[in-house]
């Protein structure tokens, strides 16, 4: 049975190969080629990945996602879509649903809302269960550095509070938009801030947000 991580996997990889190596991404200095490299190390290449969160390993992942930059475009989309290696952890349904579906769903968006014409994708209700699941349980990770107070908050009135503090932000969007939010991608959510007018505008220039 098909996942919502692999379900997002493949529409990353279509979407790359639509777009080519060259398109803009969400990403800061990354276009979709250099977006397919940090997919396929971070599933390929556990010994580097781990420079995204322990600063001495960083320059071995800027080494070795280079190495993966300059490889064939085509290639990059084909180890994209085949999936993880044979025995890597990634292979396990279970472990690939809880790993995945955020950072699938999150680089797809990465790509699509980099394009001038994108729209927002009608998302089903069990899919956006699935997202707030996980931005529950990592809101205070992905908030722990903002400047303000920041509550997440769903339009049925669910919140998650990603940081404590005053005063108080309270975010209001689908799950999907809110973890587009909470993941640094401030600019392109489709979300309502409410609370203090400095604060608003510290949080939308911060650059804390995110893993």
């Amino acid at each position: 049975m098909s996942t919502f991580a692999q379900r997002e996997r493949l529409l990353l990889a279509d979407l790359l190969e639509t777009t080519g190596p060259e398109a803009p991404t969400l990403c800061e200095g990354w276009l979709t080629r250099d977006l397919a490299a940090h997919v396929v190390v971070r599933e390929r290449r556990p010994d580097a990945a781990g420079g995204t969160l322990i600063k001495q390993l960083a320059p071995r992942l800027e080494k070795v996602m280079a190495e993966y930059a300059a490889k064939p475009y085509e290639e990059l989309i084909q180890l994209i879509r085949t999936g993880p290696p044979r025995f890597s952890p990634f292979q396990l349904k279970q472990i690939d649903e809880a790993a995945n579906i955020v950072e699938f769903y999150v680089h797809t968006e990465d790509v699509r809302r980099a394009q001038p014409d994108w729209t927002p994708r009608e998302l089903d209700p069990v899919f956006q269960e699935s997202l707030w699941s996980r931005l529950e349980r990592t809101a205070r990770l992905v908030g722990r550095g903002v400047p303000t107070g920041l509550v997440l908050r769903r339009p049925d009135g669910q919140t998650a509070v990603a940081h404590r503090g005053a005063p108080v932000v309270t975010v209001t969007g689908e799950p999907a938009e809110l973890l587009m939010f909470a993941f640094g991608r401030q600019s392109a959510a489709k979300v309502e801030l409410d609370g203090d007018e400095n604060a608003i505008a510290k949080l939308h220039e911060s650059k804390q947000l995110g893993i």
